[in-house]
């Protein structure tokens, strides 16, 4: 019996999706929630598992293939039921332990002929990349993630460990002898389509920029009291909630406190009305090896600090491995973005459509500083308030900048609501 395979349902706010990467060949045997195939979409990465048991007859779409939802993609020829009996050539009934027998022998024959050394069957799209990268072997590695599935941590892990890769096996490329071997003088280059993320972060850019009226504004930031609060209860801090204690839920907090304070930043322009959010849903810009993404934080001013936390890293856990689901990345009234990580002193972040404005976090610098008449260094951080200056003023962007700061440089503020 075949079973078309077909592209799961896609939400409102995706058209289409492009056939990313197979991981069956025509011919090859699947199990059922297997995945078959990766479709990239324009913010994550579905996965499409196998309906049934069988074997993969046809690849309808191949790798490029831009699909629809509910489009078929392939067929699978369905194994017959473990359980039943079938009658052989001469009309009498096999077992069916005798066929898992011959299955099993023809499992071990495979291995014998060095189908042992092939990948394991889940592996997740960042792994892959990772192994092709580095020159991995993936069957030498167990995987910790669902189901048994290879993450980008288990191979980053296993050449943390120490232990030599093993390439993968490559047949010689020989030179002609009428070609010299090595190209002296010439001018080489590599042309390669955007992803479908890519070119989605490009189209969202231009758009940005061409809708809204962008302006920027700065301030730094004494971040010592915070770094003395994090020395102190750090080791509390993880023993007790699991999760360590970073920068990232303070300033989290302050910016849900200086929202309140100034509304309009939470605000977003809709054709011709001002929409004011009564919500605070932050959006955490993370960067991935296909690019950036912004995964959600709900009702972030009711969170605790430990559920910040954990809710950013298992967010970039998830971002890594391309396990975001589509409604992790959609709504949010405002975005914080830290190049800080990267080295950045300061820059200009780009809004984030349609919210009207975007915090920008920096690395952290010592630097000299006057307290009370005193030459002081102290840990200093340049933020920055991109904003949509059709609805927000200077006076509001400088303001909330001013409440950002206030709270950080006095994070008892942010505990006591002040």
């Amino acid at each position: 019996m075949s079973i078309e395979v077909k592209v799961p349902a896609l939400p409102e706010s995706v058209s289409d999706a492009t056939v990313a990467t197979w991981h069956k060949k025509a011919g090859e045997r699947v199990s059922r929630d297997e995945n078959l195939v990766d479709l990239e979409t324009d913010k994550v990465m579905l996965e499409v598992p196998a309906p049934k048991d069988g074997v993969l007859k046809e690849i309808v779409k191949e790798s490029g293939a831009t699909v629809n939802a509910d489009e078929v993609i392939g067929v699978i020829e369905e194994s017959e039921a473990a359980g039943g009996e079938t009658e052989g050539e001469n009309g009498e009934p096999e077992a069916a332990d005798k066929r898992e027998e011959e299955q099993e022998q023809e499992s071990r024959k495979a291995e014998e002929a060095g189908k042992a050394d092939e990948e394991p069957r889940r592996v997740s799209p960042a792994a892959r990349r990772v192994a092709e990268e580095k020159d991995v072997d993936l069957a030498g590695i167990e995987g910790s993630g669902r189901g048994g599935m290879v993450t980008k941590s288990d191979v980053l892990d296993y050449l943390e460990s120490g232990e030599e890769p093993e390439p993968r096996q490559e047949q010689a490329r020989e030179t002609p002898a009428s070609q010299p071997s090595e190209t002296f003088g010439e001018r080489q280059e590599k042309r390669v389509p955007m992803s479908r993320i890519r070119a989605r972060i490009a189209e969202r850019m231009v758009e940005a920029q061409s809708t809204a009226a962008m302006l920027t504004s700065f301030n730094e930031v004494n971040l010592k009291a915070v770094m003395d609060m994090r020395k102190r209860y750090k080791e509390q801090f993880e023993k007790r909630h699991g999760v360590k204690l970073g920068l990232m839920s303070f300033f989290v907090r302050a910016c849900c406190e200086a929202l309140k304070k100034h509304p309009v930043v939470n605000a977003s322009v809709e054709d011709r009305d001002i929409v004011y959010h009564e919500y605070y849903d932050i959006g955490i810009a993370v960067s991935t090896e296909r690019g950036l993404v912004v995964p959600v934080l709900r009702g972030a001013d009711a969170m605790s600090l430990a559920e910040i936390e954990r809710q950013i890293g298992d967010y970039a856990t998830k971002a890594r491995e391309g396990g975001l689901a589509l409604e992790d990345l959609q709504g949010g009234t405002f975005t914080i973005t830290n190049g800080g990580v990267f080295g950045s002193l300061v820059s200009t972040p780009i809004l984030n459509p349609p919210q009207s404005a975007i915090l920008g976090m920096h690395t952290i610098k010592e630097r000299p500083v006057v307290e009370d008449g005193e030459i002081v260094a102290r840990p200093m951080m340049y933020i920055a308030l991109t904003y949509d200056h059709r609805i927000v003023d200077g006076k509001d962007a400088v303001l909330f900048l001013v409440a950002i700061k206030e709270a950080l440089e006095d994070p008892h503020r942010i505990l006591l609501d002040l």
